[in-house]
């Protein structure tokens, strides 16, 4: 059980009494000891040269995660700064945006952008079904070909809803403001998605990308980030929004030479470093091999889920997430007092249902510093935690994703995260 906090006592974090704390929430991830220990360095002048050096090191590496040979602009912030700065770089107030909520997060990005002064349009499918299903691009085309004059100057997506388990497919996204021929911007938050499911940011024609440390990245939070398109900068030239702290133009020139225009957050520039040649590590496999260990690590959870004769939140297999699993519990089951159940009972973590679906789900999350063995015993917290709550379940999960990882072995070896 964790320690109480009393009005006389320091808050003692480290109250696990033995073993590793499972950490399955869908981010911030488990960070791997090899992170943590780059982190660890010493500090150094952020003015000085060898810091340039780091910069510079970084900025490019970043550059390939994002898939991008554009400008990636890092921020000591954490995602919701970077909600906040693509649309200060790009909008002026008054501007009309279109936002299609998927879930939870979109709704969050869509009260910020009301906040910054902007008119708000949501698109989405009724009730509950817009937060079970992807992006729905042809209603996003619908509406586009309806703006005739133009009025709409950003189309806002979630890539992958961290609330739901939903990854939306963001090249039909592009497809649909296309077919349109509509100039609106295209923004999409890859929070969660970035580093652990596909995304090309240039390919897929996205101006500002936006996304964070704390997930596929495998760091702590604190960094956040928007990989820009020219048309981006373009716009953010006339962009009338408050921007100072958040103003691409003078990162990006300091950039240039590996530094940044106000003090950074260097240890958490050496944990990125590091997180980066983990991922692009060509003797794992690289960015693909990445997207194919997360793949197969969610298509093992969702094996258990089934099992156990549970309802999957996404209803479209054609857009499961593969950084996380949603897992509905019957009607009448608190899944809050199912995850505490597990929490205290197994040391186990997982997410809360936010929003809409609170009370109704639990999520699972398969990233960061994460194998297969770590998967099961995960899993077989969800399902004594289940049983335990008085969950009459169909079958073993457990079982269920044993066998699946055992048929299914991985392609490419894992990085070392020692």
């Amino acid at each position: 059980m964790p320690a109480k906090l009393t009005s006389n006592a320091m808050l003692t974090l480290d109250f696990h009494p033995t073993g590793r704390h499972f950490l399955q929430i869908p981010g911030p991830s488990p960070v791997p000891d090899r992170i943590l220990r780059a982190m660890s360095l010493p500090t150094i002048d952020h003015r000085g040269p060898e810091f340039g050096a780091l910069g510079l090191r970084v900025l490019k590496a970043v550059q390939q995660i994002f898939q991008t040979r554009q400008p990636v602009v890092i921020y000591p912030a954490s995602g919701t700064g970077a909600w906040e700065a693509a649309l200060s770089n790009t909008m002026s107030p008054g501007d009309h945006v279109l936002m299609y909520e998927t879930g939870h997060f979109a709704s969050l990005w869509q009260k910020m952008a009301g906040k910054l002064g902007l008119k708000v349009e949501v698109v989405t499918l009724p009730g509950l079904e817009g937060w079970r299903r992807g992006v729905q691009a042809h209603l996003i085309e619908a509406r586009l070909k309806a703006d005739t004059q133009h009025s709409i100057k950003a189309v806002c997506v979630v890539h992958n809803e961290t609330s739901t388990g939903v990854t939306s497919d963001i090249r039909a996204v592009r497809k649909a403001i296309d077919a349109a021929k509509h100039p609106a911007l295209l923004l999409v938050d890859t929070i969660s998605g970035l580093a652990s499911a596909e995304y090309k940011h240039d390919e897929w024609g996205v101006d500002v990308t936006i996304s964070g440390s704390q997930k596929g990245l495998m760091l702590p939070p604190g960094i956040s980030f928007n990989a820009v398109s020219p048309k981006a900068l373009e716009a953010s030239k006339s962009a009338k929004l408050p921007k100072s702290f958040w103003d691409w133009e003078e990162i990006i020139a300091m950039n240039k030479t590996g530094y940044w225009p106000y003090t950074p957050n260097t240890n958490l520039l050496y944990g990125l470093a590091e997180a980066c040649d983990m991922l692009l590590a060509p003797e794992h496999g690289g960015l693909p091999g990445v997207f194919a260990r997360h793949q197969r690590w969610a298509a093992g959870v969702r094996s258990a889920v089934s099992a156990w004769g549970l309802e999957i939140q996404c209803l479209d297999p054609a857009v499961y997430s593969p950084v996380l699993t949603g897992v509905m519990t019957p009607e009448g089951v608190d899944a809050d007092a199912v995850r505490r159940v597990i929490y205290e009972r197994f040391d186990c973590s997982l997410g809360t249902g936010l929003g809409k679906v609170k009370g109704r789900m639990f999520r699972i999350g398969h990233l960061g510093d994460c194998n297969d063995l770590t998967l099961t015993g995960a899993l077989a917290g969800c399902e004594m935690g289940l049983k335990l709550s008085g969950v009459k379940l169909a079958g073993s999960g457990v079982q269920a994703a044993m066998d699946y990882f055992s048929a299914h072995p991985a392609a490419v070896n894992l990085a070392k995260a020692a």
